[in-house]
């Protein structure tokens, strides 16, 4: 009896604890879980499910427990459109002290206001539509047609090569890293051990993936810093890279990036934005493509057509990658069919009236933008991999596209990350054909990933 007491206590305690009596509105529905950790456990073992349990039961705003405190998560189109969009209104980024620490005190993720607006302008100006054009579309068009060379009879494992090409591309267009094997490796498993510690718990243990993270970010910085220094040393020998684009400018008093410190940052969020995303994005592409044969012939006729009349060793010029209609819509789907991020994180900063509820001051907001991108109203049959969808409808126009976020924070590199993978996926599907070797798993929560690789053997188309 005693214990069944102590087990009601316990339950409900969060529940009286965050528990509001002068507001005119209610909490949203749900339930808090247990003291401190709350419903942690359950989200961390069922990830999206979790999610979609407690929207069957209470609805598409409901309140729960987790991260270390009191969060609503909205799964509701319109409410996730308001919510991203309402920064002015206090509603800012709301993601956790790893992830600051990780990308550093001036990454865009965690800056808001005018100096986000800023840093954002600044990194804007380097993926604009024309420096894509002039300058990085040669660059990436070069390192694909060299990566991608002779692939035929080889058996490869897709989760280590996407991994490998994005992360080599990025470190080029950012630093020309390319000519010094051993620094790229070292940068290229530095950021990677980064990037998996974005929302780790901080236990600073020798061992522990917090721990790891913070080493491999003090790495990074000293290693960039040794990069910029060198930079800086030598202005007559120039790169043409981004890295010599934020120096260059860094020079002009009325640039907001100055310091070395926020130099080194923008370079880590600039590296790890687009690695992350695009690496999964590419590997899960060859594995859709694969596993539905129609979408892979429709992808390789567009672009035999594009090669077709071109010389033995032509390069692909913009006129030809914007002809990527169809090529674009398979990037487009994979990103919204492998639900790469479960949603965004914000931080309400005054009380917050949302369809009839409050959100308290203090409260984090879980965008969910799994059932955003998989709501049938804006996706028929959302859970079939159809990328013809994309060519019917005006859908990156929607009200409800989230596939890169929205408001004052739409994904800088969105456009550099659909250009990266059109390409690879060029010369992939004109050069090759592939098969898959044994039973692939791919398991999408935490992260998506293969645990046990995700090979295929290749032949000459």
């Amino acid at each position: 009896m005693g214990a069944l007491v102590v087990y009601q206590v316990l339950s409900k305690w969060n529940e009286v604890w965050y528990r509001i009596t002068n507001k005119s509105l209610p909490l949203p529905p749900g339930t808090m879980g247990w003291p401190l950790i709350g419903e942690s456990i359950s989200f961390w073992k069922r990830g999206p499910d979790f999610v979609a349990a407690r929207r069957r039961r209470f609805g598409s705003m409901f309140k729960t427990h987790l991260f270390g405190g009191p969060i609503v998560v909205c799964t509701d189109s319109d409410v996730n459109k308001y919510v991203l969009a309402s920064e002015s209104k206090g509603i800012l980024p709301g993601y956790p002290r790893t992830f600051s620490e990780m990308t550093g005190k001036w990454n865009t993720f965690s800056l808001y206001g005018s100096e986000h607006k800023a840093m954002r302008g600044a990194l804007i100006s380097l993926m604009s539509a024309s420096v894509l054009k002039e300058r990085l579309l040669p660059k990436i068009d070069e390192f694909m047609q060299s990566y991608l060379s002779n692939w035929s009879d080889k058996i490869l494992d897709f989760q280590k090569k996407s991994n490998e090409v994005v992360m080599l591309l990025v470190l080029k267009m950012v630093a020309s890293t390319e000519g010094n094997i051993a620094l790229t490796k070292e940068l290229e498993e530095a950021m990677h051990q980064v990037s998996l510690s974005f929302f780790t718990v901080a236990i600073n243990l020798p061992g522990t993936t917090y721990n790891k993270g913070l080493k491999a970010r003090r790495k990074l910085v000293q290693m960039l810093g040794k990069l910029v220094e060198e930079r800086r040393a030598s202005k007559c020998s120039r790169s043409n890279d981004i890295l010599d684009t934020i120096l260059k400018n860094s020079e002009d008093t009325d640039c907001v990036i100055q310091t070395d410190e926020q130099i080194i940052d923008q370079i880590i969020a600039f590296v790890l934005s687009g690695y992350e995303t695009a690496s999964i994005v590419l590997m899960m592409a060859v594995k859709y493509l694969h596993d539905h044969p129609l979408a892979q012939d429709e992808l390789r006729k567009e672009n035999l057509e594009i090669r077709k009349g071109k010389p033995e060793n032509y390069t692909l010029n913009w006129d030809d990658y914007r002809s990527m209609s169809f090529t674009r819509s398979v990037v487009l789907e994979a990103l919204r069919m492998a639900s790469i991020g479960l949603g965004f994180l914000r931080r309400t900063t005054v009380d917050t009236e949302i369809k009839g509820y409050v959100i308290p001051k203090g409260w984090t907001v879980f965008v969910s933008t799994v059932e955003t991108n998989k709501d049938p109203d804006t996706y028929p049959e959302p859970l079939k991999f159809n990328p013809w969808r994309w060519l019917k409808s005006n859908l990156e126009s929607h009200q409800y596209f989230m596939l890169f976020g929205g408001g004052a924070r739409l994904c800088i590199g969105k456009e550099l990350g659909i250009l990266e993978i059109s390409i690879f996926l060029h010369y992939l599907v004109t050069r090759y054909r592939w098969e898959e070797i044994g039973e692939n798993k791919i398991v999408r929560f935490p992260r998506v990933e293969a645990p046990n690789g995700l090979y295929y053997r290749l032949r000459d188309c």
